[in-house]
This record gives C-alpha cells, sequence and structure tokens, in this order.
C-alpha cells in the first residue's frame, strides 16, 4: 500500500485559488483511488507508485487546462513494504 499527501495549485493567478484546487480534487476522486481532501492537502491511497503518479498528473492537466500558467506541486509518499 502507499500513501501520498499532495497539494497542487497555481501560483500565478493571485490569492484565491480554491476553484483551481477544486477541480485538481475532482481529477483526483475521478481515478477511483480512496482520496480524502483536508485543508493543506489531499490523501491519496493506492496499490502502486504508478497510480500515484497518474493521479498526480490528471490534477495537474485539470490545472493546466483552466489556464494557469505556473503550478506548485508537493507529493510526499509513504510506500510501506511489510
Amino acid at each position: 500500500m502507499i500513501l501520498a499527501e499532495l497539494t497542487i495549485f497555481p501560483t500565478s493567478e493571485g490569492v484565491s485559488v480554491s476553484r483551481y484546487v477544486k477541480e485538481a480534487v475532482k481529477a483526483l476522486e475521478e481515478t477511483g483511488l480512496k482520496c480524502e481532501s483536508g485543508a493543506m492537502s489531499t490523501t491519496i491511497e493506492a496499490p502502486d507508485l504508478k497510480s500515484i503518479f497518474d493521479a498526480v498528473e490528471r490534477a495537474h492537466e485539470a490545472i493546466v487546462k483552466m489556464g494557469a500558467k505556473r503550478i506548485h506541486i508537493d507529493l510526499h509518499v509513504d510506500h510501506r513494504l511489510d
């Protein structure tokens, strides 16, 4: 099992970025992975790294499609193998 904590938002669109974050979270949820959103990040649970990276890419694409010129991404991964 892999847990990832994702923070993603545009840095080029002013101080109010909630609509961008909302679309990114929607894209994450559409992957079918278990996602839990909080005030500062979204936790994603997946069976493998590829699923995590694909989900992050979908969230990124959602923000790009909205016209953002610069996007900040923080991704922390905990891959437990026991």
